[in-house]
């Protein structure tokens, strides 16, 4: 595990790591500075996974990106790719986490509305996205609208069995 203010080198760029974001079956996720932009350092990890088998993991992180992409699912951008040291560079996408939103009782309707649309396309395009509220973060554009990004790359062929509607919905929402 990286540590704060540690320097990382990532295709001979350095960058510096200010705080770990997340951590998740792939990898930890970690918000970095690089000539004072801030991105997110995510560092592949090998810890075992009892629910979910993986080959290699850097490969599946560059294939599932390109896949959502051609997929118009609204995702960080990567920005760089060091293979051997296993290490991705993502755009920071900074707002507010939606199950940090769940939480505080703060989900608005347009939240799954666009949830919705983004399934819609993963569907279209024969995928599932990870529809866990920790993989999504609405931020304000220019327009000051409210804009919901999947912060992960994982995505699976589609099984209607992990669908939004089957699996996922029941997280965005509170429950007393």
């Amino acid at each position: 595990m990286l540590q704060c203010n540690e320097e990382v080198s990532v295709n001979h760029k350095l960058y510096k790591i200010i705080k770990l974001l997340g951590h998740g079956k792939g990898g930890y996720s970690y918000l970095a500075e690089h000539e004072k932009s801030l991105v997110v350092l995510k560092q592949i990890h090998h810890e075992p996974c009892s629910y979910y088998t993986f080959g290699n993991k850097i490969e599946a992180e560059i294939n599932d990106y390109k896949r959502l992409c051609d997929a118009c699912i609204n995702v960080p951008k990567m920005l760089d790719v060091d293979i051997k040291s296993e290490r991705i560079i993502k755009e920071y996408i900074d707002g507010d986490v939606v199950s940090d939103l769940v939480k505080k009782n703060r989900m608005k309707d347009e939240y799954i509305s666009q949830v919705r649309k983004m399934a819609e396309l993963a569907y279209k395009a024969g995928l599932n996205i990870d529809y866990y509220p920790t993989n999504f973060v609405v931020q304000r554009n220019q327009n000051n609208e409210e804009v919901l990004f999947y912060i992960d790359y994982e995505c699976n062929n589609y099984m209607a069995e992990w669908s939004f509607e089957t699996w996922g919905l029941q997280y965005w929402q509170k429950v007393e």
